[in-house]
């Protein structure tokens, strides 16, 4: 009987030296979008007092949680492998989570003007 922990799983990949290359291509270029992403959200957290005036605030909370959802869905669509699913399949599965995103929004929003409204008329 041969003993498992000494296989070398690595050999036994069954593909060739160009669809390796691929798939080296494919992680470097994945790794490279996410860090560049990653790095313009912390620069944008780090450094938006100092490059941009109060009033861009909510410009900048927008900016982020777009980064922030664009990261997301990538990072499902490659390493989740969504990307190589048929689009029917992929609306299934990614419809339920936007509409809950936008509900989400929608009670924010709604729930912000309210408290704003309440404010005003208290003062």
């Amino acid at each position: 009987m041969e003993r498992d922990d000494i296989i070398e799983y690595s050999l036994d990949a069954h593909h060739s030296e160009e669809e390796g290359r691929k798939i080296r291509k494919k992680i470097w270029t994945v790794t490279l979008l996410l860090a560049i992403v990653t790095a313009i959200e912390v620069t944008l957290g780090a450094y938006w007092k100092e490059w941009f005036d109060a009033s861009a605030w909510g410009t900048i909370k927008l900016l982020y949680v777009v980064l922030t959802l664009v990261k997301a869905g990538y990072i499902v669509a490659v390493f989740m492998h969504l990307g190589d699913e048929r689009r029917n399949i992929r609306n299934i599965i990614l419809l339920p989570y936007i509409l809950f995103i936008l509900y989400l929004l929608f009670i924010a929003i709604w729930e912000s003007n309210y408290v704003h409204r309440m404010l005003e008329l208290f003062q």
